[in-house]
């Protein structure tokens, strides 16, 4: 089960009342702690103690949070077009949706059959905002990288980009209300894959009659989410982009990505997941996000940036941010904490951690999402369908790799390349030197496989650049190139 008793509202509404009375008990809380903290100062001992503007500011916005409504995510990104797929989605692990939504953006015009589209799959946290255009003129996040004569040519190609099922800009999510209930799922939200993410981006594919798309294109998850649609919808993939991705998630990146979620999860306000009603865990998303920011980028790019420059030098060292370095992260976690959804952040960062495109963990999600659908059509109520699907010992699908408790690196390799034995198509890997988040060894891994697998038409491009995992947003010129040229030459 994905709901245990553990995993119920730590505050209920029977407990407190009401979101009002959690709210005067934090402040009372608060309180308390200025009395502490003035009685300390007024101590006389030999020391006055140390000053935290730091702090303070937090404690200001958790009084402001008490004071506002609960978060409106469809106002950080606007313009979109919605998709509704009225039917159940059954996801992987076994969860279930009796609905499914899906925010895409389109640039350029299809052709008569529509086989000059593209489809760009997002990061993490990135929505189907990837270009600006008359109902949104905001920059897009890759603005830089799309539109006419650019690396993605919209004089050329039909570009769609869609925000990923269990995020929070229009599509599906944690966020969303659950027509069951008429509650926000919550943590109540199914368990995804990436696998549940590209079949919901293809059930859009067939809502726009695109029957094959000309290029996958993706970047760190993104890259994930293209080697996924050419390894599992061969037939409908002509060309791959994979950027800064992997074939599998690595036991650093996992480790990364797990500190994240616990210092979210040991936010107080963060209440199992169910804070809609609440303050929202923002000191929890905070501190996610200036661990992720340190994996996003480099160490020589932020000594020529930042170097250890201090922002008062001429004032005495404090514990609050004082090198620009820690200025720049308190500010980048502090824009980013209340533009995301906390789950959100959960449930596709695990997405990511338990991606595995080797052909034994493929068959094994296949199987269990078949026998969650036959489970699911056999229930009137899908409300009573979000459970986990374990298979028995006699169901899991046979392989090498994957179940023994020791795997050498010949069963790995060869499970990898079953897993994408499909995917011929024309393929481009980009892998950058100094990002510590996906090392280019895993780029070599993904375009390794691929030959193995008999695809002859593999290229390996690797940047020596500064700028970490970040670079495929930064760096228009070299990555801007390897993508146009991928597109356009005849392979």
């Amino acid at each position: 089960m994905l709901r245990t008793a553990a995993s119920r509202p730590l505050f209920s509404t029977a407990a407190l009342g009401s979101s009002g009375r959690l709210r005067r008990l934090l402040s009372t809380s608060a309180a308390a702690m200025m009395q502490a903290t003035q009685a300390h100062r007024s101590g006389g001992g030999a020391n006055p103690p140390m000053e935290f503007p730091c702090i303070d500011r937090i404690e200001t916005r958790q009084r402001d949070l008490m004071a506002e409504p609960e978060p409106t995510y469809e106002k950080v990104v606007t313009g979109y077009e919605l998709f509704r797929h009225n039917k159940t989605f059954v996801c992987d692990h076994g969860g279930v949706l009796p609905s499914v939504d899906i925010a895409y953006e389109t640039w350029g015009t299809p052709n008569a059959d529509r086989s000059n589209t593209i489809l760009i799959h997002t990061g993490l946290s990135a929505s189907s905002h990837a270009h600006s255009h008359a109902k949104n003129t905001k920059p897009g996040w890759w603005e830089a990288f799309i539109g006419p004569g650019k690396a993605i040519d919209t004089d050329k190609f039909h570009v769609i980009c869609s925000t990923v099922i269990g995020g929070c800009y229009g599509s599906t999510g944690p966020w969303s209300v659950d027509p069951a209930t008429g509650n926000r799922y919550a943590t109540t939200f199914p368990i995804l894959t990436i696998n549940d993410m590209v079949r919901a981006q293809f059930l859009l594919l067939d809502h726009l009659r695109i029957d094959r798309l000309y290029a996958s294109v993706g970047a760190s998850m993104g890259g994930m989410q293209s080697l996924c649609a050419a390894a599992l919808h061969s037939d409908r993939v002509g060309r791959i982009i994979s950027i800064s991705a992997c074939a599998r998630s690595h036991p650093y990146s996992i480790a990364l990505r797990f500190a994240q979620r616990q210092a979210l999860m040991a936010d107080p306000n963060f209440n199992r997941g169910f804070y809609y009603d609440g303050v929202l865990p923002h000191v929890g998303m905070k501190l996610a996000r200036q661990v992720a920011t340190v994996t996003y980028r480099s160490g020589p790019e932020w000594e020529l940036r930042f170097g250890r420059r201090r922002r008062a030098p001429d004032q005495p060292p404090a514990l609050c941010p004082d090198f620009l370095i820690e200025t720049y992260l308190d500010h980048q976690s502090e824009r980013f904490c209340l533009q995301y959804d906390a789950n959100s952040l959960l449930y596709v960062s695990k997405a990511m951690d338990i991606f595995d495109i080797s052909k034994s963990v493929t068959d094994r999600l296949h199987t269990q999402r078949v026998k969650a659908e036959e489970k699911a059509n056999a229930s009137s109520a899908a409300s009573s369908a979000n459970d986990a699907v374990c298979l028995t010992v006699e169901e899991q699908p046979q392989s090498d790799a994957g179940h023994s408790g020791v795997e050498t690196t010949d069963e790995i390799v060869r499970d990898l390349v079953a897993g994408v034995e499909r995917a011929m198509q024309p393929a481009l890997i980009v892998g950058v030197q100094s990002d510590i988040l996906f090392p280019v060894t895993q780029q070599k891994e993904i375009a390794d496989i691929l030959r193995r697998a008999g695809n002859s038409r593999v290229t390996y491009y690797e940047l020596d650049a500064m700028y970490g995992h970040d670079t495929f947003l930064i760096d228009v010129v070299n990555v801007g190139a390897a993508i146009k040229g991928h597109l356009e030459n005849n392979i």
